[in-house]
């Protein structure tokens, strides 16, 4: 019953069961200069620029405690997503895509906020066929509200030293070109 308040928080946001999810104006976060703060739909947030990636436990593909300090020496890319929000949805083909894409480069870690459990992640990872992407689980949520995330999908650039470099709140096409531009500023 403790998450019945994030779980409406979630709902509101635009994830909900049905899926909807406002789109976003014309003038796309992707191209507009740096904020300083998220914009109320979503979009590109670099108002955490410079945080340390928090020292919060979830579970590895194996069912394993990690920590993003796991992952320091390169740069990240965490999505926190789930199973049943449809804008997650939408865009794991393209994180899929970005991860085949960047191999060595870039790690691309998507953290499922799914609390039925591992078998319901794994599941949608085999049947979506997404050949790279594994089921790292966070059943409780820590790492959302370490993070003070209330929308779903929110993607976070760590860079190699576990500092955040912005966050994107919404769907978005990770694979194409205005993302590959956001995610250089990781290797500057």
């Amino acid at each position: 019953m403790r998450w019945f308040p994030l779980l409406l928080v979630l709902c509101a946001g635009g994830c909900g069961p049905a899926g909807t999810q406002p789109e976003p104006p014309q003038n796309s976060a992707l191209t507009a200069p740096s904020t300083s703060s998220p914009r109320a739909l979503g979009g590109l947030d670099r108002s955490h620029a410079g945080a340390a990636a928090p020292d919060v436990a979830f579970q590895d593909p194996d069912g394993e405690p990690a920590t993003l300090a796991d992952f320091r020496g390169r740069p990240l890319l965490l999505n926190l997503w789930a199973t049943w929000c449809a804008p997650c949805i939408k865009e794991m083909p393209t994180l899929d895509a970005l991860a085949a894409r960047e191999g060595d480069r870039l790690q691309v870690v998507t953290l499922s906020q799914d609390m039925e459990g591992r078998n319901k992640v794994d599941t949608f990872l085999e049947a979506g066929k997404f050949s790279q992407l594994e089921g790292w689980l966070d059943p409780e949520m820590k790492m959302m509200a370490a993070l003070g995330i209330a929308t779903l999908p929110t993607t976070i650039l760590y860079d190699a030293q576990g500092k955040e470099v912005w966050r994107f709140v919404g769907d978005e096409d990770w694979a194409g070109k205005d993302a590959a531009r956001l995610l250089d500023e990781a290797r500057r």
